[in-house]
């Protein structure tokens, strides 16, 4: 039957295995909605009697993907993107988002923004076309290939140009920003932090694993100078370490951060090129990638090679290997130290 609430038409029927359907017609039209129950209702029917799948929409993908991934650390990305997705597939079976139909989408985030952003889109429509697949709601994904991307530098700072973007920023921001330099740290987790997570005696904090990307726990050293801003905050705040007038930095990709930047003439900068440039000083200085690793709180190894390009040192040592089978043939002309120093000097170069 249909029910009236307001000005819109409500579907109300029982299906043949007892359920009962009952759902909005968004419709205040009556004839539109008469017709939306008769077809609930064949569909009821036809999967009961006859076992046909339920012919599930995209809103339905994207409840469920809500529910079951509620503990990721990225889902609030992801409720961002299903806002934007939600305007081109709402209602949409998802049987009938075939590849044209997602790369013709795509194609319009595609040239709003970039490739790059496009590609995210698309990993989340996979993510969830492959859960309806696990679901039992579709026999297989469409096949999305992403768009090319140019490959992009690590974009970090020299120490003089970090210096110089310090002071010209907010004495809230600029502990903040040296703090992330000083230990790497994401940051939700600098502007999330409290007090609670640290020991300034043995100078270590700790990300609990539901507050880290990877979903581990990560122990940070914290050198003289991370203590130090640290110590400065104390008696700001009851809860939280890092605080403006008061109250907790929920945002920090403000006008006063853009206006440094300017001041400070670095262009193409983000908060996160903050850990990269952390991460890179310690490839710089000789940290092995391993321990970067654990001490960024990365998921894979994978994560922190992107690095290994600014320390040829650890290749060097090696470089004698080939080199050495020429000494026969070089005898005294060519040193084992002069062919080593070649080498190395090429693999810098």
């Amino acid at each position: 039957m249909l029910r009236k609430r307001g000005n819109t038409w409500w579907v109300d029927f029982t299906s043949p295995n007892g359920e009962r359907i009952r759902c909005s017609a968004r419709t205040e039209d009556k004839t539109q909605a008469q017709e939306l129950h008769d077809r609930l209702k064949a569909e009821a029917w036809r999967q009961v009697k006859l076992g046909d799948r339920p012919n599930y929409t995209w809103d339905d993908a994207g409840v469920r993907w809500l529910e079951e991934k509620a503990h990721k650390a990225s889902l609030v990305t992801d409720k961002i993107f299903l806002v934007w997705l939600q305007d081109h597939f709402r209602g949409v079976p998802i049987r009938d988002l075939n590849r044209d139909r997602i790369m013709a989408i795509l194609q319009i985030k595609k040239q709003q923004t970039s490739s790059s952003t496009a590609n995210h889109y698309m990993a989340l429509i996979r993510s969830i076309l492959r859960a309806a697949v696990e679901w039992g709601w579709l026999d297989y994904p469409p096949l999305l290939r992403p768009y090319k991307t140019p490959t992009q530098r690590v974009r970090w700072l020299t120490p003089e140009q970090a210096i110089l973007l310090l002071n010209e920023l907010p004495q809230h921001l600029r502990d903040m920003a040296a703090f992330s330099l000083a230990t790497g740290l994401r940051r939700s987790n600098v502007t999330g932090l409290e007090w609670s997570q640290l020991d300034l005696s043995r100078k270590v904090a700790w990300i609990h694993a539901d507050q880290a990307k990877a979903r581990k726990p990560i122990t940070v050293p914290l050198d003289d100078v991370a203590v130090s801003i640290i110590r400065e905050q104390i008696g700001k705040h009851t809860t939280f370490v890092f605080t403006y007038n008061g109250k907790p930095v929920t945002q920090v990709n403000t006008k006063a951060w853009k206006n440094g930047l300017l001041r400070a003439g670095i262009e193409n900068f983000r908060w996160h090129d903050l850990r990269h440039t952390w991460a890179s000083w310690h490839i710089q200085a000789g940290t092995p990638l391993n321990t970067l690793q654990d001490l960024g709180g990365w998921h894979s190894s994978e994560m922190v090679r992107k690095y290994a390009h600014l320390s040829p040192e650890h290749l060097a040592q090696y470089a004698h290997h080939a080199g050495q089978h020429l000494q026969s043939a070089y005898g005294t002309k060519l040193s084992q130290s002069h062919l080593v120093g070649v080498i190395k000097d090429d693999v810098i170069a």
